[in-house]
This record gives C-alpha cells, structure tokens and sequence, in this order.
C-alpha cells in the first residue's frame, strides 16, 4: 500500500513511551550502556506512528523516538469509533488479531496494541496478541494490521460499484 506523507506540524499530536530498554555494549573497558525508547505518537482522530530512538539518556531516547514517530504518520480508516473490518496486522514474529466492536465497548488490548488504538482514535476494539510480546514488533504489527484497513469508498471503487450496493 502506497504510504503518504502526512504533515505532523499541522495536527495536534499526543505521545506515550510504549517501551524504555537498556542497551549494554560489552567494550575492552568494560559495559557501554544506552538506553532505547518505544514512542507511539497520534491525534486520535485518525493518525497514529511510532518510532524508536537511542541515546545515553533516557529523556533523550524519548525525545528522539517522539520525533521518528512524527515522521511516520500513517492514516487509519475509521467507522465512528471503531474499525470498519477485522484484520490481521503482521510484523516479524508479531501477529494482532483487531476485531471490530459495538459502541461503549470499549478498547479490549493489551499494554502496545492499547497505546496504538488509543492515540489512532479508536475507542471501541477487540484485539488479540497471537505471536510475540516483544513490544516494538506488537507495536509495529498493530500499524500493519491499521494501515491495511480499507474504506467503504475504496472497496466500492475497486468493484465498480456504488457504496449503496456494498453496504446493501
């Protein structure tokens, strides 16, 4: 699917640190220690990215993973508060099952997919974690699983039809 640039200055964008790793780096001197952060940014109101850093300190691991986010926008297709068709996002060992649901469900994920769904807009979800638990390959395997949601408008145009006759 093709990725379009969306503009992060324009959008009013809230972060959270998914994961903050330690690094060691085993040297003639002894141990080099950094630290990695996870950051999932959105407007939840349809634009979600992630992105990772690593620095010597942890709030310049944050920094620079919040800044990556923001270059990796992508647009997820909603239905009000929920996701128009249930998919499967896949991204190495990671596999996540999200399901659509009914309205004052609410957003049933764990730790990674929550962060995600949360700051995409997503206030009504059913997900499921089928492979690893390793944060950065849940996250990017959720992105996966919303970047290949598709449209009632796309589905229709792909079939030649009108959106009328797709949703009956």
């Amino acid at each position: 699917m093709e990725r379009s640039l969306i503009d992060a200055r324009e959008l009013d964008l809230e972060d959270r640190v998914v994961a903050i790793n330690r690094v060691a780096k085993v040297v003639k001197g002894g141990k080099n220690y950094r630290f990695s952060a996870l950051v999932v940014v959105g407007d939840k109101n349809g634009h979600v990215g992630v992105g990772s850093g690593k620095a010597l300190e942890v709030p310049e691991a944050i920094r620079k993973a919040s800044e990556d986010a923001k270059k990796h926008l992508v647009k997820v297709n909603l239905v009000g508060t929920s996701i128009p068709h249930p998919t499967v996002g896949v991204f190495g060992a990671g596999r996540v099952f999200l399901k659509p649901a009914h309205e004052g469900t609410g957003v049933i994920a764990g730790g990674p997919v929550r962060a995600v769904c949360e700051l995409a807009g997503i206030s009504d979800i059913r997900t499921h974690n089928l492979g690893t638990s390793n944060p950065i390959n849940v996250v990017n395997a959720t992105i996966e699983g919303l970047r290949g949601l598709k449209s009632v408008e796309s589905v229709a145009k792909l079939r030649g039809k009108s959106v009328e006759e797709i949703l009956g």
